[in-house]
């Protein structure tokens, strides 16, 4: 009896922890939480601190509900509205790129000077809370590249039995591991950026910026290959 909970176990926690080595690092790295603390912090400097420690709660909240939306949700949603996989990682890829390329070439300037100062008009109007969904959830910190990494990470699930039980709980756990981190990132992005320095801030900045628009240029390339190879088989 032992020894069938025992495999029993084993069966479920295998694709488990496969699910989680699928998902954690894909989302891990297309929303580089290093990187977006330091752009969180540019936006949101201005405001008192614990107004910053709420926001930072609010974009983790948010982010892990975009997450787990599209990684569960995602696919049927684009099955509704007729629109493909490939055509979601073209867009978002686009956009990444596009992001990057504009945080790279934003002049002599910190790249996040013009979020800081559009930021700072509309936190004079009304509550710096305003500022948590957008642009600080999306599309800075879960945007169209992590919300299609999603929907491709779920069309990876098997669709019935024990396999599926597995996949969501891996696959969960990866979720809810990289909102942690989001949280924690953004909720001491103060001391991580006075740690850095000026000049390190900068550089990992421009670095993180020329590193999101590979990533949208691969995410672009990729799905381009793809599309290529179906219609040589067609």
């Amino acid at each position: 009896m032992e020894h069938m909970i025992g495999a029993d176990w084993r069966g479920l926690t295998a694709p488990a922890d496969a699910a989680f080595l699928l998902a954690f690092p894909s989302l891990f790295s297309i929303i580089n939480p290093i990187g977006g603390a330091l752009i969180f912090f540019g936006v949101t400097k201005d405001f008192a601190p614990q107004d910053r420690k709420k926001i930072a709660a609010r974009v983790g909240l948010y982010s892990l509900l975009i997450m787990f939306g599209a990684l569960w949700a995602g696919a049927d949603v684009l099955r509704f509205f007729g629109v493909s996989i490939d055509a979601l990682r073209i867009a978002g890829g686009t956009v990444i790129a596009l992001s990057g390329f504009q945080l790279l070439t934003s002049g002599d300037r910190h790249p996040d000077q013009k979020g800081h100062e559009h930021a700072g008009e509309q936190s004079d109007d009304g509550d710096p809370m305003q500022l948590a969904f957008f642009p600080l959830t999306l599309p800075f910190t879960t945007g169209p590249g992590t919300i299609a990494v999603a929907i491709t990470i779920s069309a990876e699930r098997p669709l019935t039995g024990v396999g599926l039980i597995a996949f969501f709980l891996g696959a969960s756990l990866a979720v809810v591991a990289n909102a942690a981190i989001i949280w924690v990132a953004y909720r001491y992005a103060d001391r991580l950026t006075e740690f850095m320095g000026a000049t390190a801030r900068l550089v990992i900045v421009r670095l993180t910026a020329f590193l999101l628009m590979c990533i949208g240029v691969q995410i672009l390339v990729t799905t381009v290959g793809d599309l290529v190879a179906k219609w040589r088989v067609v």
